[in-house]
């Protein structure tokens, strides 16, 4: 079902009980999906089948240029999709789920024994030295798991990870195992390329859906390639997708502070047709930076903009 949140246009809010009628739009009804293979920054696992369930049900291929963590992608499991990212190691990681599950868990399972060999925090200093040392996607992938909050910050200068080791003890290689099992499953009819995102969305076609999830102005310019992200580049080649018929879905900075603070952003006149905000919880970067304090006026609120 569709979250119970209103849709903006031009000022006006529809009621979501005539938006079908309205729009003779059919939505998608995505399943909740919780298992998570990695974690990153701006996850959308917990709330992906909300964002998945304003897709329209008629798209060619599904384009992911920001694919992060998948949680989107693995939720709404497309028969045909192109996931992409800049980050070349996060990528090599998905390119290894689908050519080589089994090396994808042999990764894992090393240097989980690695981190237990030398304790905690040396087993991870030790993994996460390896990385800066040689940015590759084995050392990613645990970094990902055992990192404090999941949150994965790269310097800007030189893509150096800085996050130190999490409290929480990353999850078992059995454990891992069967996530490779079924995130392999569910993205099987995904081809992952390293791309930068203009690239990538000059391949959708009329018929595609491109969701975009780029770094958030507001809050994440830790992320790799989040310090020199350009806003006005992607409206760019958003707009550039709406003119050959392509949709595109935007998840974008809303509210903070629990809905006292908006996120100010320059969104071009009648780009969108849509706008709905989605609950994403409490922040994961506010979770990182406010340790032992309470996070009860730290909820956030994604933008969900729509060009159909």
């Amino acid at each position: 079902m569709n979250p119970k949140s209103g849709y903006y246009i031009a000022n006006m809010k529809v009621k979501e009980d005539t938006l079908d009628l309205f729009y003779g739009t059919e939505f998608q009804h995505v399943a909740p999906f919780k298992t998570q293979l990695l974690k990153w920054i701006g996850n959308k696992q917990r709330f992906a089948h909300n964002i998945a369930s304003y897709f329209p049900t008629d798209i060619g291929t599904y384009f992911e240029p920001f694919l992060g963590s998948g949680a989107v992608l693995g939720a709404l499991q497309p028969p045909r999709a192109v996931a992409s990212d800049a980050c070349g190691p996060l990528v090599e990681i998905w390119q290894t789920l689908q050519d080589d599950p089994r090396l994808l868990v042999n990764w894992y399972k090393s240097r989980y024994a690695e981190y237990h060999e030398y304790g905690r925090p040396e087993g991870y200093e030790r993994i996460k030295a390896r990385y800066n040392a040689n940015p590759n996607g084995a050392d990613l992938l645990f970094i990902c798991r055992s990192c404090y909050g999941g949150v994965v910050r790269f310097r800007k200068r030189d893509g150096y990870i800085s996050t130190p080791c999490g409290i929480h003890d990353p999850v078992s290689p059995e454990s891992f195992a069967q996530r490779v099992q079924i995130w392999n499953r569910r993205t099987a009819g995904a081809r992952f390329l390293n791309a930068d995102f203009e690239e990538a969305m000059a391949k959708a076609r009329a018929g595609d859906l491109v969701y975009c999830d780029p770094p958030y102005v507001c809050s994440q310019a830790i992320l790799y390639r989040g310090q020199d992200f350009s806003l006005d580049r992607l409206m760019r080649a958003i707009s550039e997708c709406k003119d050959r018929g392509v949709r595109v879905a935007l998840s974008i900075d809303g509210k903070k502070k629990s809905g006292t603070v908006d996120c100010e952003l320059t969104i071009p006149v009648g780009l969108f047709e849509r706008e709905v905000y989605v609950d994403c919880g409490r922040s994961m970067l506010r979770r990182f930076q406010l340790e032992g304090e309470t996070l009860e006026n730290e909820v956030v609120h994604d933008r969900l903009l729509l060009t159909y």
